[in-house]
């Protein structure tokens, strides 16, 4: 996950090298308008000049509302657009022809477009159904007969059909992006935050010079590493989303980084890791002037250290590399049993100097707890990039 582009979804085969220079969202976006642009008016000329349709602007119109950033995320749009235009003029049109262009079919032809609008399935196309009814409903009453009604209901539905043809052909011909790094980004920015709340919290408590209001600031930052979550999790989605149906998987330099099991297996592990940072600072938070005698510092002294050795994973986390994963991996076996003794430490620790670990009103049991957790989340997540690597190896 440096400045190269990392591919730890991948399964072997010849790395290329990528461009260090990796571009921003500026470039997507002015993608994505160039991209519709070409797709609106592709679709305008085959709707108006080739097919003289009375309405073409709902070829257009469908072309850019179906364009997105992925292949996938563009058919999967295009199939709930399309299923509800067509419910929508289905509904008027069997209401039409059945209780004629009147303002009664009309409240009846809303009700139920709306009703169906509601339809979890639809997604984000739920609010077309009742587009194209009314729509619909337009096209019908300006019509003289009932010949004339059906042809222009069905021209509704093939311009539909057309925009979304073209702009489907558009995304998948032009440049239809990749988006590894969207899932490299947020996990970096996620193990950043953490890293560098663990590079606070260690050195402090070593020195057990923390008081009420460093614990409150811990608190608010592991808060906003949680909040990066969600970022991650949505980079991720849309690194996923932009391998189906994408062409350019076929190509010699992406083939073999069609997953991102790994790249999940590393956001699991500090997605957990956040939550259980953040148990472990509302428990400081409860930590009494008092206990700040030697004998308890000489427990913080080994939680420190604890602290510092997850730091020291984190940070090589933040910085996976495909062509430096076998070494990568190396050092996070190394400093996985660095922590696992850190761990070991801080509990005799807490043992030795007797601590209430059973009183829910200090943080001593809920600090060793947590020490355990984050030892089997990160344990874990070392485990599954050697195994990755030796996998890659055979």
């Amino acid at each position: 996950m440096s400045g190269k582009a990392s591919t730890l979804g991948g399964h072997g085969g010849e790395r290329t090298e990528h461009r260090t220079r990796t571009h921003g969202p500026e470039r997507h976006t002015l993608l994505l308008i160039g991209k519709s642009t070409l797709a609106a008016t592709l679709a305008w000329f085959i709707a108006a000049d080739l097919l003289h349709a009375q309405s073409p602007a709902f070829a257009p119109f469908s072309a850019v509302l179906i364009m997105n950033v992925t292949v996938y995320q563009s058919i999967a749009q295009s199939l709930r657009y399309v299923a509800a235009v067509v419910t929508g003029v289905a509904v008027q049109a069997a209401l039409g022809f059945l209780a004629g262009p009147d303002p009664v079919t009309f409240v009846l032809v809303a009700a139920i477009a709306l009703t169906i609008g509601q339809w979890r399935a639809l997604g984000a196309q739920r609010s077309q159904v009742a587009t194209a009814a009314f729509f619909a409903f337009s096209t019908y009453v300006s019509a003289t007969s009932n010949t004339e009604r059906a042809t222009q209901l069905g021209q509704i539905v093939l311009l539909v059909l057309i925009g979304c043809s073209v702009g489907l052909l558009v995304n998948v011909v032009l440049v239809p992006p990749l988006r590894y790094r969207s899932a490299e980004h947020g996990i970096r920015a996620l193990a950043g935050a953490l890293e560098s709340l663990l590079a606070d919290m260690g050195p402090a408590m070593r020195d057990g010079e923390f008081a009420e209001e460093h614990a409150r600031g811990w608190r608010s930052r592991s808060n906003h590493a949680q909040a990066l979550v969600t970022q991650a999790r949505s980079g991720l989605r849309t690194a996923e989303e932009s391998v189906p149906f994408n062409p350019r998987r076929l190509l010699p330099r992406h083939r073999g980084r069609t997953s991102f099991a790994n790249y999940r297996a590393v956001l699991d592990a500090l997605e957990r890791a956040a939550y259980q940072l953040a148990s472990l600072t509302r428990s400081l938070e409860r930590w009494r002037g008092e206990e700040q005698d030697y004998s308890y510092r000489r427990f913080l002294r080994c939680y420190g250290s604890f602290l510092g050795s997850l730091e020291e994973i984190v940070r090589v986390l933040a910085r996976l590399d495909e062509s430096q994963l076998r070494d990568q991996a190396a050092r996070l076996c190394e400093l996985a049993e660095e922590m696992q003794e850190q761990r070991r430490t801080v509990t005799e620790q807490a043992e030795r100097d007797g601590l209430p670990l059973g009183d829910p009103t200090r943080p001593y049991g809920v600090l060793v707890i947590e020490a355990t957790r984050l030892t089997e989340e990160f344990q874990y997540t070392c485990d599954v990039l050697q195994t990755h690597v030796q996998g890659a190896a055979r």
